[in-house]
């Protein structure tokens, strides 16, 4: 490992050049973001004020935290885990390593239950942080939204998130939707979706919860089996890897949803398969 940064005091644009360089030679992909987002929580400032204090020499206490954070990021440890959060829409989510971290492709699942009818019962299968299921209380307060997992883990995260955003879901333990009665207006989902031999990068094969990922040959193993629970079920949204919209697409039109839309994320990639009936 390269020489540690915060042996003597140094300054904010010292700190940061030689953190970028370590991150850079690690393989980050944004290693100067990293090393600003790092050295702003090890400071207890926002990343802004790392302009306005460049001046500013650390050491001490502080000048040790940003080291050990630093050599967190190093070993590809994921930054929202080492900061113990992440952003999504308008809530700040606790996260760790029980959960997956929640991406901005996922937004588009809450923009789906945003378009719902007025006081529509919703469930978010395989909630994890709670990220869609939260978001959608916080911007849809009429909604009557329920969560799922099978994860009693990522359920405790989930809960820990509602009573901290002080937003109400229902938080269930169950295996897709077995075992939930009644009937739902819509069912999102943001399953595992990835191919059991799919090579990942270091932050999400060292880090992120295997089972939250991986879902056999074709990575749509749980995507049929939760295909296959909807009878009835008038809207359905699903997240899937980016080479999937057209296998989901067919799978649902299959089922009897006669209108199938497919949403893009910022990168262009097919990303929510919408199904209505």
């Amino acid at each position: 490992m390269a020489e540690a940064l915060t042996a003597a005091p140094a300054s904010i644009p010292a700190l940061l050049a030689g953190a970028t360089g370590r991150l850079t030679h690690a393989g980050c992909d944004t290693p100067r973001l990293d090393a600003e987002l790092l050295l702003a929580h090890a400071l207890g400032v926002k990343r802004e004020r790392l302009l306005v204090d460049g001046a500013l020499v650390v050491g001490g206490a502080a000048g040790e935290t940003f080291e050990a954070l630093l050599a967190r990021r190093e070993a590809r440890e994921p930054v929202a885990y080492i900061h113990g959060r992440k952003e999504f829409r308008r809530i700040s989510l606790l996260v760790d390593p029980r959960v997956l971290i929640p991406r901005p492709e996922t937004e588009l699942l809450v923009e789906v239950g945003l378009g719902l009818p007025a006081r529509s019962r919703v469930v978010d299968v395989g909630t994890g942080s709670g990220a869609v299921a939260l978001a959608l209380v916080d911007e849809r307060p009429d909604l009557d939204v329920w969560a799922t997992d099978v994860s009693a883990d990522a359920l405790a995260v989930a809960k820990d998130n509602a009573r901290r955003l002080d937003l109400s879901v229902r938080l269930i333990r169950a295996d897709l939707l077995e075992g939930i009665d009644g009937r739902f207006d819509a069912v999102l989902a943001n399953l595992p979706y990835v191919a059991d031999s799919e090579k990942l990068p270091p932050e999400i094969a060292l880090y992120e919860p295997r089972p939250a990922l991986l879902a056999g040959r074709d990575g749509l193993d749980l995507v049929r089996r939760l295909v296959g629970m909807l009878e009835g079920v008038p809207t359905v949204a699903l997240e899937v890897g980016f080479d999937q919209a057209e296998a989901v697409a067919a799978m649902l039109s299959r089922a009897g949803y006669h209108l199938v839309e497919r949403l893009r994320d910022l990168a262009g990639h097919e990303r929510v398969v919408v199904g209505r009936r």
